[in-house]
């Protein structure tokens, strides 16, 4: 799984997502994310399938979206965004959220998609510690992913811990913040102090602490911007302050209620 991607939340459906998708790809980016709740999954897949880019080199990611949970549910959803992509199969199928009472019956579909080779890795979104423990004590699958909001704003470090420990990839949506904390001025100083956007500065940031980047752009300047922060490093001085910055900012949803 590469650990920088083009994330589409938002991203419209139509030309607006087509062009990104194409964009990246052809500026070199390997993972695209989608869901059937951004409802761009086409788009997506045409742009793949026209790049020249060879399909097994394209990390593709969509979601099973919360009114299809349980299991014959979970097992038409995914038929259907597979058949949105138009592909034959996709790399990472997530569960987008931990809906009560049926998210079990959903992780079942998953392993079975999982056991007949329609997705290459199953894993899970917006799951926090309590939602995890649930899920590994009943299942022998271990999730390969959970995706959540993650940023120097949003640091959730006993979630990255508790990941590393059971060998769960962290991927973070919204790792800029929707642009809402760029011109935050303490960001602003280690972006700087680096010449470097601080766009790029928290992309890093979310780099050094081995988490899976996807930040949403539809524009080609931004998706070149975003992909330059494999050429620099930002020192434990700095990642401290960085690490400090946290508010528990969130632009999205919060799972904490979900039991």
């Amino acid at each position: 799984m590469p650990m920088l991607g083009l994330g589409t939340y938002q991203s419209p459906p139509g030309n607006a997502t087509l062009e990104a998708v194409t964009y990246a790809l052809k500026t070199g980016y390997r993972l695209v994310d989608t869901a059937k709740l951004y409802d761009n999954e086409k788009e997506v897949g045409e742009a793949i399938r026209k790049s020249g880019v060879p399909r097994e080199e394209v990390f593709v990611t969509t979601k099973l979206w919360n009114s299809d949970h349980g299991y014959d549910a979970a097992m038409r959803a995914f038929n259907a965004s597979l058949k949105r992509l138009d592909l034959d199969y996709v790399d990472l199928y997530l569960i987008h959220w931990p809906v009560p009472g049926k998210r079990g019956d959903s992780w079942k579909a998953l392993t079975k998609l999982l056991n007949d080779g329609l997705c290459r890795s199953i894993g899970v979104s917006n799951y926090n510690i309590n939602h995890l423990d649930e899920l590994l004590a009943e299942s022998d699958i271990v999730p390969a992913v959970n995706q959540v909001e993650f940023s120097p704003f949003l640091y959730q470090e006993e979630l990255l811990r508790f990941c590393r420990r059971n060998k769960i990839q962290l991927e973070a949506y919204a790792p800029l913040t929707k642009g809402y904390k760029l011109a935050d001025p303490r960001l602003k100083a280690v972006a700087a102090k680096y010449s470097r956007t601080p766009a790029q500065v928290m992309i890093r940031w979310g780099l050094q602490h081995e988490v899976v980047e996807i930040p949403k752009s539809v524009k080609p300047d931004r998706i070149v911007e975003n992909s330059r922060v494999f050429d620099f490093e930002i020192s434990e001085e700095d990642m401290k302050a960085l690490n400090a910055l946290n508010e528990v900012y969130r632009t999205s949803w919060d799972p904490s209620d979900l039991r």
